[in-house]
């Protein structure tokens, strides 16, 4: 049997055929999730862009202090992408793919010199430190909550008391009251520096990099050699610091003029990593000026109209459902979740009576691990997910297309030949009547 920790990375590399074209590795709260944003618009136009033009080539990691319990929190509550590595709890774990698969070389080697007993011994003489909660206790971090006027003389005084203990750890202060103690060896930038480290030793290290961060814990990120990083606007002031003091004339750094999401977006376009125009911000979805077939904007692009058109988003044109029937195969059979067939050209019609039905409501439809594979000289086979927000309550289904350019042209796009899908668990739904698509 192989080892979890050699199978959870070979499943990530093994994606993709060579090196990644570009690794985003992402803190999520204030920079990935922007939770002042409350229609989610920023996070949403980075899915829409990675789906469509990264996903099949790229790597996406998120690097977040969250716990795995409060990870999994944050999904269930904004329109997240599913990333191929996730880094919690402040990088001291690592874990790969859809089955979160621990990395469990990475924890032999926080184990190294590593007491909590006396990490907990100690912390527990100031008592100014407010222990965090239970969730967020981990093996290898212990987390308090610190007020801001006490935090420096704090973390002297306690590095102190835990060098005396012959305990060589790290103490991390981030977000003006997060006061994380970890070992020496943790933290976001080397479980980065050990991702690069495999990857290379596989001959699979990515083209570029971009590290993306808002607070202290971040910054460690940035201090890793030759990637590009983006502090996004609303970065925080133990950050700017930071970068002021260690990075202020490294040209691989900017800090962005835009929040979250968007800076990463604008850093994408700044570095020139790759396309930066989301398919959410282009008008008219269907001048797209592609020079091939993409399966993925396809995807993107098909599922996006269908928002836009029941947000009343787009104008009522019966032009748009005759484009979508043409891209439609007459023959295409649709299968509902619900394992009841229909002709696409019905979805369609449907489609027409549901114009502007969720005009002025929290509705959103967006696609996750786009991942296309050509199956014929002119069909290609595409799985995804498909999800939808409506109010507060999140869908999910599994979808598999086949399209086919027989007979078209790029411009024209791909012809939707079948569309088969089923609930994804957990996230279904008890209305069927409701679902579209």
């Amino acid at each position: 049997m192989r080892d979890t920790k050699v199978v959870g990375i070979d499943s990530v590399m093994d994606r993709l055929s060579g090196s990644a074209r570009l690794m985003i590795v992402s803190d999520l709260d204030h920079t990935m999730v922007d939770h002042h944003d409350t229609e989610n618009m920023s996070l949403l136009r980075f899915n829409a862009l990675w789906e469509a033009n990264f996903r099949d080539n790229s790597l996406l990691v998120f690097s977040t202090g969250r716990s795995p319990t409060l990870y999994k929190e944050l999904r269930k509550e904004k329109p997240m992408l599913t990333p191929d590595i996730t880094i919690m709890s402040v990088g001291t774990e690592i874990t790969y793919g859809n089955n979160m698969v621990p990395d469990d070389g990475w924890v032999e080697f926080l184990n190294q010199k590593w007491d909590r007993k006396i990490v907990t011994e100690e912390t527990s003489k100031f008592s100014e430190l407010t222990l965090q909660s239970e969730t967020e206790q981990r093996p290898h971090k212990v987390s308090f909550y610190v007020p801001k006027d006490k935090a420096q003389d704090i973390m002297k005084s306690l590095a102190a008391r835990l060098e005396g203990r012959g305990l060589d750890a790290k103490i991390i202060y981030s977000g003006g009251m997060d006061l994380d103690i970890l070992p020496q060896g943790a933290g976001k930038g080397q479980a980065l520096a050990y991702l690069l480290k495999k990857f290379k030793a596989e001959s699979k290290l990515p083209n570029n990099t971009l590290v993306c961060g808002d607070s202290g814990n971040d910054a460690e990120l940035f201090s890793i050699p030759d990637v590009y990083g983006v502090m996004v606007s609303n970065a925080q002031e133990e950050l700017l610091q930071w970068h002021a003091a260690n990075a202020k004339d490294n040209p691989k750094i900017i800090h962005a003029t835009e929040r979250c999401a968007a800076g990463i977006i604008q850093a994408i376009g700044h570095f020139k990593l790759g396309p930066s125009v989301s398919p959410r911000d282009v008008s008219d979805l269907s001048d797209s000026h592609l020079e091939k077939f993409d399966p993925a904007y396809e995807v993107v692009k098909f599922n996006l109209f269908v928002e836009k058109w029941r947000r009343a988003e787009v104008e009522k044109s019966e032009l748009y459902l005759a484009n979508m029937r043409v891209v439609c195969s007459p023959s295409g059979v649709f299968v509902h979740p619900s394992g009841v067939e229909k002709s696409l050209g019905d979805c369609v019609d449907a489609l027409r009576n549901c114009y502007g039905d969720q005009q002025g409501k929290s509705y959103r439809v967006w696609v996750d691990q786009v991942l296309p594979t050509q199956v014929g000289s002119d069909s290609w086979l595409v799985k995804y997910k498909k999800w939808e927000l409506s109010g507060e309550k999140q869908r999910c289904c599994l979808t598999t297309v086949l399209l086919s350019s027989k007979g078209v042209t790029v411009a024209e796009g791909l012809t939707w030949v079948h569309v088969h899908q089923t609930w994804f668990a957990g996230a279904g739904s008890t209305d069927d009547s409701t679902w579209l698509f």
